[in-house]
């Protein structure tokens, strides 16, 4: 037995150890749900005696042990003796732990075409990344009654599928892939920009879309989108400690010191991405990350390569069309070209049912209408797009511009 100290230590050991314990036991036994409740409450037990008794000699195979004991207890309160008595022959002393690393099939599992998008979100947060249901629920800003809904009727949906704990199919792998991809993306820009609440970061979930995206690439190095989703991961995650100021409120690219932005990151992303676009088929991801390594590189706002970010824009909107790809083009399209013509793309833009009563169309607008000199309009549709957001930071972020420029106009007039 050793110590591990401090206790975010030995938060780290259980992360890593929950998806290879699961993947084990599942493996064993056969049934996600059981075996994910029996694997919940060995990690419990760890971390309740290990800081007391210390950490054993094999941490992975004394939660093997523990919840495949959890688990034949749970069957032997649900089946008839015949599966009691099956179960019994694969105790786990006399049956030694797979060197199997399950971590890509759960997270293939946990992404199943019969899960909604936010089941998917809550079971790879429980049962690959293994966070607690309370802890899923404080990174979500949900209910921890609402996560453990979901996470049991996606136990259930993958009990009714009649899934099984393997690799699907070549020809459904590749979809499958897509979705954990798109699902770690989810994590992370939750975690990168609250979607609601008092905080602009929930830098839990970033850092564990992180380190599960690290997982995933371990597993298929050869992914380039896989590398491209970390790199962009990496990237963006490192402007995060300039992104606030000491009160919590929101510094927009343009005035960040970036002195702050961890260069360790931003040097692995840049190499990551550089070496996936010159070896891998081009994807989505690729390409977001190479925006994001542009506006990385430069020192000064006033040094961003601009018209190369455009280009990639238009790559990306041919690869992945969609809302956001337009807004981030179209104000791309202003640095080069200027506000007039971006504002006559927003125009045809705004008719998209997807953007429309957005806050980021408001606040688009209202950059535009800034650059443009037109500070009443610009005045307004700040204040519009901080009626619209949820996140407490963009709030006050907006109200702060509207004000500013509402004293402008004022100072103007006088």
């Amino acid at each position: 037995m050793g110590v591990l100290n401090p206790p975010a230590a030995l938060e780290d050991l259980l992360r890593e150890c929950a998806p290879q314990v699961l993947g084990a036991v599942v493996r064993r036994f056969g049934d996600f749900d059981t075996c994910e409740d029996a694997v919940q409450e060995a990690l419990l037990a760890a971390a309740q005696q290990w800081p007391a008794e210390g950490v054993p000699a094999n941490p992975r195979g004394w939660l093997i042990t523990v919840a495949s004991r959890r688990r034949i207890e749970l069957l032997r309160n649900e089946t008839a003796r015949r599966r009691r008595e099956e179960a019994v022959r694969y105790e786990p002393e006399h049956a030694p732990a797979s060197a199997v690393d399950d971590s890509l099939t759960l997270l293939l599992l946990c992404a199943h075409p019969a899960l909604s998008t936010g089941s998917q979100v809550a079971l790879t947060l429980r049962a690959v990344g293994g966070l607690s249901t309370a802890e899923i629920a404080r990174g979500l800003l949900v209910p921890e009654a609402t996560v453990g809904q979901r996470i049991s009727r996606a136990k259930q949906k993958i009990r009714d599928s009649g899934a099984t704990f393997s690799l699907p199919p070549p020809g459904e792998r590749e979809a499958r892939l897509t979705a954990v991809r798109q699902v770690l993306y989810l994590i992370f820009n939750e975690g990168y920009t609250a979607s609601s609440g008092a905080r602009l970061h929930r830098t839990e979930l970033s850092a564990e879309a992180i380190r599960l995206t690290r997982l995933l690439r371990a597993q298929l190095p050869d992914d380039g989108e896989v590398a491209g989703l970390l790199a962009l991961m990496l990237l963006t995650d490192a402007r995060r400690p300039a992104r606030t100021l000491p009160d919590g409120s929101l510094v927009p690219l343009a005035e960040q010191d970036r002195s702050r932005w961890d260069a360790a990151a931003i040097a692995e992303g840049v190499a990551l991405i550089t070496a996936t676009l010159a070896s891998a088929p081009i994807g989505p991801y690729q390409v977001q990350a190479a925006i994001a390594a542009v506006h990385d590189e430069a020192a000064r706002p006033e040094d961003t390569d601009w018209p190369q970010i455009l280009e990639l824009y238009g790559m990306l909107h041919a690869l992945a069309p969609g809302p956001m790809v337009q807004l981030n083009r179209i104000v791309a399209l202003a640095e080069v070209h200027g506000p007039v013509l971006a504002l006559a793309r927003l125009d045809v833009a705004e008719d998209d049912p997807a953007l429309r009563g957005h806050h980021r169309l408001a606040a688009v607008r209202a950059h535009l209408l800034e650059k443009c000199g037109d500070l009443t309009a610009a005045h307004a549709a700040y204040l519009e797009a901080a009626r619209l957001t949820l996140s407490a930071p963009e709030q006050r972020y907006l109200v702060a511009r509207a004000a500013a420029l509402g004293s402008a106009g004022d100072h103007r007039s006088s």
